[in-house]
């Protein structure tokens, strides 16, 4: 496969970017120690939000509320709110369970016409694009008309999703899954890790309190509140990788041109190394950009990360982590073309190249 390959090493300060159930930040056992982790899924959502703000192309809506969605396409179709909005969450719980929405049950003492009746959300996300939700509500719209006691619409969206231009290059590189309709399931085009810290990395523990403002003297002592938050600082490994020859294919992005193609990569590269997680941004704010990134355009074969330069962790000798962090990385990446014979048609660092220099020489192999 044709791949653009990602190695990102990043340092960020005190910070809990990803919190487990406890509130605590993420951890995983790797090389015998334990390191700091950030997972792929939370990485991928702060990767999408940003690839959302570069490029307008990246429209598609993840999300519960996607009857909503389809309702409004309904209604613009000429339906009435509530037959449009009664037939969106049909067809939208179909595609998950297979069965219709089980009717909400009123609140206790309301009457029937007193509350408006809540909007119905699906039990799990739904990941559709702009142009599929257009012709799904076509598709339906034209099967009431030639058939207007038919309530089945699944197999009717499902052909009308399918068939549809992706016009989401979120989708096409994010890839989407559907319980109940694997027609709909798409591979992604996006490969991402886990990130971890390429040292070891224990949590800490940061005690905290809050004193009111309005005590007077004489009030008891104290603060209002106090408790603790755990917290911890690394510096990470991070893989991101783009399967172009898949990206390519009809089910993607095959109706981009060549140009319009560029922007999409060029979008989701510039947001996998800019995007940090939004957890706790505003009383540990440890956005930072990656200290060292290497590049790779491959023409074939499999994609490979670099996390085994780390197995064995990096410790800091009076000079910090990353110097020794960029040359355990430089020293995998070597013996995969010594040892393995990987080849690259392509390599590029940051910082020797700026960012718009680095995006560039990806992308003239395209």
């Amino acid at each position: 496969m044709k791949l653009i390959e990602l190695h990102i090493l990043q340092s960020f300060p005190v910070s809990c970017l990803n919190r487990d159930d406890v509130g605590a930040p993420k951890t995983a056992v790797f090389g015998g120690v334990n390191r700091a982790r950030l997972s792929s899924q939370c990485l991928k959502r702060a990767i999408r939000l940003t690839a959302k703000e570069l490029n307008a192309r990246f429209a598609g809506n993840r999300t519960r509320k996607a009857a909503e969605d389809l309702a409004q396409e309904l209604v613009k179709l000429g339906w009435s709110e509530p037959d449009a909005q009664a037939t969106a969450e049909t067809t939208c719980h179909s595609f998950l369970s297979g069965k219709p929405p089980k009717k909400k049950a009123k609140a206790k003492g309301a009457e029937a016409d007193d509350a408006p009746e809540a909007k119905d959300q699906t039990s799990t996300l739904l990941y559709f694009s702009p142009g599929q939700l257009q012709a799904v509500a076509q598709a339906i719209a034209k099967a009431k008309q030639e058939e207007p006691a038919t309530t089945d619409f699944q197999t009717v969206a499902a052909k009308a999703a399918k068939g549809a231009m992706l016009d989401a290059a979120d989708i096409a590189i994010f890839g989407r899954m559907v319980a109940n309709e694997n027609t709909l399931t798409l591979e992604g085009a996006g490969l991402f890790s886990h990130a971890l810290s390429t040292h070891k990395a224990d949590n800490e523990i940061d005690f905290w309190t809050a004193v009111d403002d309005c005590k007077e003297a004489g009030d008891d002592a104290g603060a209002a509140n106090m408790g603790p938050a755990e917290f911890t600082s690394a510096c990470y490994y991070r893989y991101v990788a783009l399967n172009l020859g898949l990206l390519r294919q009809s089910s993607h992005l095959a109706t981009l041109s060549k140009e319009e193609f560029k922007q999409v990569v060029d979008a989701f590269l510039r947001a996998a190394l800019l995007a940090v997680p939004n957890a706790r941004k505003n009383s540990m704010n440890a956005h930072t950009v990656p200290v060292y990134v290497l590049g790779t355009l491959k023409e074939n074969g499999h994609p490979i990360q670099l996390v085994n330069a780390f197995e064995s962790p990096v410790r800091a000798k009076g000079d910090g982590l990353v110097k020794d962090s960029i040359a355990a990385l430089e020293a995998e990446h070597k013996k995969l073309k010594d040892t393995w014979g990987v080849a690259f048609a392509a390599e590029c660092r940051i910082p020797e190249k700026n960012l718009e220099t680095f995006c560039a020489e990806l992308l003239a192999g395209l």
